[in-house]
């Protein structure tokens, strides 16, 4: 008898039985519209994929569609600049010191938190930090888009591209983003020039990816900084359980706390409508599905997450 065939074809029913579960969900959500390119998306679209450490990949209907990444990007910008920092001065002096680890409790683009706080975004899942980890990149990197698309393409196993239509209307839809880099910079918190960091930014968000390929790309960090594709590491042990951390308390705006009590999985979300979760030594998890709850968080995805922990028994609690 074929345990592990039975097991996988387990796991593929229950995707299923999650994705039927979960999908209507997305009937009060709202489509995020402040570009087109997101307004476009069907919401009809769904999809959920689990990868194993071995390579095992478990998908269900639109596991094969790309989309643009959004904020789920936050992840692999901080991770390359962990190990860029990690080859120089060091971590802490060049993020920690200039970017906070606490969840913010305000929306992701709040300029009123940043000024209160001089500068010092609260942490790197929020556009400021996310900014501020970009500015980090371009000192470390002579071109840090390269940099940024060859880390994500290894991780995902095949190359990825970026959707111009959306990194066009990022650019065009800029102005809040843009005030944030300038508070920071008068502050003395930016050490490039504010257009040199919104290039990047929008780059890194316009980055166009499946759900298949974001399920692969995130298993190193449920294996301890390890890529299991290539065994190669990625990230020190100590560097992965610091992103896993953050990605538990910061990763889903402010509804991380919803987040860590149904689900209990590291996760990071995207406006796209697409979810990340780490199940540590076991698999990458990406579920996709554009329609929104208020907090920004696909909510047909959020309940996926939460079916699937349950029924898997997946909580890191």
């Amino acid at each position: 008898m074929n345990t592990d065939t039975d097991q996988s074809g387990e796991l593929d029913e229950l995707l299923r039985e999650v994705s039927d579960r979960a999908r209507p969900a997305a009937e009060d959500g709202e489509v995020a519209d402040y570009i087109p390119a997101l307004g476009d998306l069907d919401p009809r679209r769904f999809s959920l994929a689990a990868t194993e450490m071995d390579g095992t990949e478990h998908t269900t209907d639109d596991a094969d569609v790309p989309f643009p990444i959004q904020s789920i990007s936050k992840v692999f910008a901080l991770v390359l600049a962990m190990q860029k920092a990690d080859q120089g001065s060091g971590v802490r002096d060049e993020l920690w010191r200039r970017v906070g680890r606490e969840p913010s409790g305000d929306p992701y683009n709040s300029l009123v938190q940043l000024e209160r706080e001089q500068g010092v975004p609260r942490n790197p899942m929020i556009n400021a930090g996310a900014l501020l980890v970009d500015d980090v990149l371009l000192d470390h990197c002579d071109d840090a888009r390269a940099s940024m698309h060859a880390l994500v393409s290894e991780l995902a196993g095949e190359e990825v591209g970026v959707d111009e239509a959306v990194m066009q209307a990022e650019r065009d839809t800029a102005s809040r983003n843009r005030a944030m880099a300038n508070l920071m910079a008068s502050f003395g918190n930016l050490t490039h020039t504010v257009d040199e960091v919104l290039d990047l930014y929008v780059d890194q968000c316009a980055i166009s990816m499946t759900t298949r390929q974001l399920a692969r790309s995130v298993r190193f960090l449920a294996n301890d900084g390890i890529d299991p594709a290539s065994g190669r590491r990625i990230l020190s042990s100590t560097l992965t359980r610091r992103v896993a951390a953050i990605m538990l308390t910061c990763g889903t705006y402010d509804a991380a706390g919803e987040f860590a009590f149904k689900v209990g999985l590291p996760c990071k979300s995207g406006v796209a409508g697409a979810i990340v979760a780490l199940v540590p030594r076991r698999m990458g998890v990406c579920v996709w599905s554009p329609p929104l709850e208020p907090s920004g968080n696909s909510l047909a995805g959020r309940v996926a997450l939460s079916e699937l922990s349950a029924r898997l028994n997946l909580s890191i609690f």
